[in-house]
């Protein structure tokens, strides 16, 4: 699956920002651009991993496809 990735110099730091626009909150950073990208990869998996939940007794799990 493809994401848009936004890369941005930081001019105090030389460091690079990565954020995903799709993905609020997803965000992430390297000395370099190669690095941010690696990292945001990273991180947007880790932010679409699921997370286990507590269902009440009778409840159901469904998955959908977009």
């Amino acid at each position: 699956m493809k994401w848009r990735v936004i890369l941005e110099p930081d001019p105090e730091t030389s460091d690079w920002a990565a954020w995903c626009p799709e993905l609020p909150g997803c965000v992430s950073c390297g000395e370099n651009q190669a690095e941010a990208l690696a990292n945001i990869q990273e991180a947007i998996a880790l932010y679409l991993e699921p997370t286990p939940i507590d269902l009440q007794s009778g409840a159901i799990s469904c998955e959908v496809t977009v």
